[in-house]
């Protein structure tokens, strides 16, 4: 599977009334290593330092790095320690839901050890009054039901029995339909994990599930740039 090594995850750059832009770019773990060298090369004499989980740098220049680790990075105190610390074969569990469709996955390291993709159909909503609109309205909150129910039984059958060792819950999808999923009592144990929200992604499909496990294995780097006529 091809990935970049970064997207943006903020549109336009925002000023910053201190001086400078800022912005976000999201980096996977096994690439932050490389991005840091590229960082340097741009931005000579950057000095950084790691301190109760965040990776800081300033520069010069006035350009500033910020990033905060995920897991327990509390003890970490220089960058060696974090490209280590990110290396490591941590277990995520991923699981994104809406009305029509999830997709369950567990991931080892860089590697989707178990997957389950399902679509569920849905109807859209009706313009029709009175009764009908009622009865109409019934049968997609059926059908929404089942699609939900189904996204818990994969869940409960992909990532419960390994919910003990699991880092983290990346989740994504719609909220609202995601809550219906996690607040079923079985799968407790998986909503007790630390989670992340990964983003309103569209229909889960392989793709949308790569770029899901991508996003869980990666960190937000806030940068600030200093002004273009400094």
């Amino acid at each position: 599977m091809s990935t970049s090594c970064c997207r943006a995850t903020a549109g336009l750059p925002l000023p910053d009334t201190t001086g400078g832009t800022q912005r976000s770019v999201e980096v996977a773990w096994e690439r932050l290593a490389g991005w840091v060298e590229r960082y340097d090369a741009r931005h000579p004499q950057t000095a950084w330092m790691v301190r109760n989980g965040t990776v800081e740098a300033t520069g010069p220049d006035g350009s500033r790095v910020t990033i905060t680790l995920p897991f327990d990075s509390a003890g970490l105190t220089s960058l060696e320690d974090v490209f280590a610390h990110l290396a490591r074969p941590w277990r995520l569990g991923i699981i994104l839901v809406r009305r029509g469709g999830f997709a369950v996955a567990r991931v080892t390291g860089a590697e989707t050890v178990d997957s389950k993709i399902g679509r569920r159909h849905v109807q859209g909503k009706t313009k029709a009054g009175g009764w009908s609109q009622h009865r109409f309205a019934n049968r997609r909150d059926n059908q929404a039901k089942a699609a939900f129910d189904a996204a818990a039984e994969h869940a409960a059958r992909l990532l419960l029995p390994h919910a003990a060792g699991l880092a983290m819950v990346g989740t994504g999808g719609d909220r609202q339909a995601l809550g219906a999923v996690l607040e079923q009592p079985r799968l407790r144990p998986l909503a007790a994990r630390p989670q992340r929200w990964l983003g309103g992604f569209a229909d889960p499909n392989r793709d949308v599930l790569a770029k899901a496990v991508l996003a869980a294995r990666s960190v937000t780097v806030h940068l600030r740039d200093p002004d273009a006529d400094r």
